[in-house]
């Protein structure tokens, strides 16, 4: 048995995403997956399943959703609005942060994520054919879900339907909201092309502001700020490796931050690379956002990673399951002292 969910609209550029393509970069094919993969593993792990699993990212406007024929369990990760449609009409706002079981003719609109630029909403059992070796979306080359594009609306999408144990579905689960993040400098490692760029380029690097521009997309992000001044190098270089997060600065002067679809190889010099632990948060920065860049060794990195893996670690331990409207709180009764004064049943 399966269950269809249908998209009702498509919001803007959702695209089905997992944690990415490993092993291909050196044929020239770009990892993609979740630009933040926290996320991804968070509402993976809201409807009970492998936290690498495909689901539904979406920038600025997610998609509208509907169960068509059998129930289908959505979970949400990310700070937005969700929208739910009974299907007698009515209509109930709850947050994001948790799962939800649609029934046949309900549907969910998921509103326009807050401080960020993109959302996660997994859906529990979602069949997508893997390609090479991964079901994440690459809409240039037309690799991975959907035929390698983005959602439309009319699509239905396939799952596998609920498992019922003891006559009920799968519990709904919530989380509570992660911390926000603290504002801090996106930490780097110097690039391969440093070299480029005198001290006094280099210092002004580390110490201007730069603004998330318009021109962000899953492929990179365009900073705009002081124009960094290349030394008798020159910005250009014979064209050779690139990773998500390697900061390339073209004759303009303007940083480039590469993303999960950003190309495999380069002809600008690149004066540092993102950390993985910070990837994510520059990834998400909303257009206009501020960000400054700090150096740290490798080591550092290292480090940092690690520390990042526990956090979301420590994220994932905090899942329970949902309290709902009438459900009685068996562990706040057990531990409350409800009758006093009792000796023996005759007391």
């Amino acid at each position: 048995m399966s269950a269809t969910l249908e998209v009702l609209a498509s919001g803007a550029l959702a695209t089905i995403q997992d944690l990415g393509r490993v092993g291909w970069r050196r044929y020239g094919v770009p990892s993609a997956g979740a630009l933040d993969p926290a996320l991804l593993r968070l509402a993976n792990a809201l409807v009970g399943q492998a936290e690498g699993a495909a689901a539904i990212e979406f920038f600025v406007a997610g998609p509208t959703l509907k169960a068509v024929d059998e129930p289908v369990q959505l979970g949400f990760a990310g700070d937005f609005p969700v929208t739910l449609q009974r299907a007698n009409g009515e209509r109930k706002q709850l947050d994001a942060w948790r799962s939800l079981t649609l029934q046949p003719g309900e549907s969910v609109r998921i509103g326009t994520p807050r401080g960020a630029r993109a959302g996660v909403v997994a859906v529990r059992g979602l069949s997508v054919a893997a390609v090479l070796g991964s079901a994440a979306t690459y809409t240039r080359a037309r690799l991975g879900g959907l035929g390698g594009r983005a959602l439309q609306a009319g699509d239905k999408l396939v799952a596998d339907s609920l498992p019922v144990h003891d006559g009920a579905a799968p519990v709904e689960r919530q989380l509570p909201r992660p911390p926000a993040a603290d504002g801090r400098a996106i930490r780097v490692v110097p690039g391969p092309q440093a070299d480029h760029f005198d001290a006094e380029g280099l210092e002004a690097f580390y110490s201007a502001e730069y603004r998330v521009s318009a021109d962000a997309d899953r492929m990179g992000v365009r900073l705009q700020g002081p124009a960094l001044v290349h030394n008798a190098k020159g910005a250009e270089v014979v064209s050779d490796a690139t990773v998500p997060g390697s900061i390339q600065v073209p004759g303009n002067g303007q940083p480039i931050v590469l993303l999960a679809d950003g190309q495999t190889a380069g002809g600008y010099a690149k004066i540092a690379t993102v950390i993985s632990a910070d990837l994510p948060r520059l990834a998400l920065a909303p257009v206009g956002a501020s960000i400054r860049f700090e150096p740290v060794t490798v080591a550092q990195a290292e480090t940092l990673a690690r520390e990042r893996e526990a956090d979301v670690r420590r994220w994932l331990a905090t899942i329970e399951p949902l309290a709902t409207d009438g459900d009685i709180d068996l562990a706040a009764i057990y531990a409350a002292n409800l009758v006093s004064g009792m000796i023996d049943a005759l007391g």
